[in-house]
């Protein structure tokens, strides 16, 4: 299958601003919301940076037998954007997916359905399997010589490099950059690139003892430090965290999904509450997309008789 050199245009700088909104706060504190959710309807916020300089200079490479190979989750915001890269440009992809019991239950998961119509392949390993990934790497490296093959999350150096597309001239009069953490890229990126006075907040969505490690390897600066936001676990929905959501939805006009960007906002909200800022800060969250997630966690909360996100 031939690659379409068109790629290069379609993960590119987006010609408009990314909008920036306020949301008002009871405090004397000013807090806004980057919106890089709007960036692409199935290539949003965070991913479409961290496959930025990942894919187009790859595309560049004009290898013979392009091939794009990842690892993810049943519900992976990841997956899904590889997935859309891959349909949108004409090159195969493959995803290896963390849990053999999926087999034969993608179907009904909307992350992964929607990868398979996009023409990716969906390989299914053990979850025993999937923690040595990076063995996983070196026998895939060698079974397809020409892969790119991009990490679980899509964190690595050309990750950081393209969220450095994330801050610009809008984000630097801010005192507070905030972002969720999962696998560390999306705030390597913004400790690497922001202004020297700016401290920036991750607010850590996995249990990861190492995350703050693996994090200043990639960035080398000390400016940043982590806040436990994971209410539960990885994955895991609290009533509060629905709540949550759909009043910050009805009031703002703006969707959150549950896994990062919503628990990211609700412990910035308790922070605020807490006077964790000091009085006449400027705080500026970064949307990181994943609203594909909500159709795949609304199945989980029927199935468990519970509310809905709206």
């Amino acid at each position: 299958m031939k690659y379409d050199l068109s790629l290069s245009m379609l993960l590119q700088l987006p010609t408009g601003k990314i909008p920036i909104q306020e949301i008002p706060t009871n405090k004397k504190i000013k807090l806004f919301i980057k919106r890089e959710d709007l960036i692409h309807p199935q290539i949003s916020g965070n991913k479409y940076w961290k496959l930025f300089f990942n894919v187009n200079n790859y595309v560049e490479k004009k290898v013979e037998k392009p091939y794009i190979i990842t690892f993810g989750g049943a519900f992976s915001n990841h997956i899904s954007a590889i997935a859309a890269v891959g349909h949108l440009a004409g090159i195969p992809t493959m995803g290896i997916i963390r849990g053999e019991e999926l087999k034969d239950k993608w179907r009904d998961n909307p992350t992964l359905l929607f990868a398979k119509r996009s023409g990716m392949n969906l390989q299914f390993v053990t979850r025993e399997e999937y923690r040595y990934k990076e063995k996983l790497t070196e026998f895939l490296q060698q079974e397809f010589p020409e892969a790119l093959i991009i990490p679980e999350g899509g964190t690595n150096e050309d990750a950081v490099a393209g969220v450095k597309m994330m801050l610009n001239d809008e984000t630097k009069d801010f005192d507070y950059l905030c972002t969720a953490v999962g696998t560390g890229g999306t705030i390597a990126g913004i400790s690497k690139f922001c202004e020297e006075d700016q401290r920036v907040i991750g607010f850590k969505v996995v249990d990861d003892d190492s995350l703050e490690d693996k994090i200043f390897e990639l960035t080398l600066n000390k400016n940043f430090n982590l806040i436990d936001s994971g209410f539960g676990g990885y994955g895991k929905i609290k009533d509060e965290n629905i709540r949550f959501i759909n009043d910050f939805k009805e009031k703002y006009e703006i969707p959150l999904e549950p896994i990062y960007t919503g628990k990211m906002m609700q412990r910035v909200f308790e922070l605020i509450d807490e006077d964790y800022f000091p009085e006449h800060s400027k705080i500026l969250c970064f949307h990181t997309g994943g609203l594909q997630g909500i159709e795949g966690a609304n199945l989980l909360l029927e199935k468990q008789n519970r509310n809905l996100i709206i």
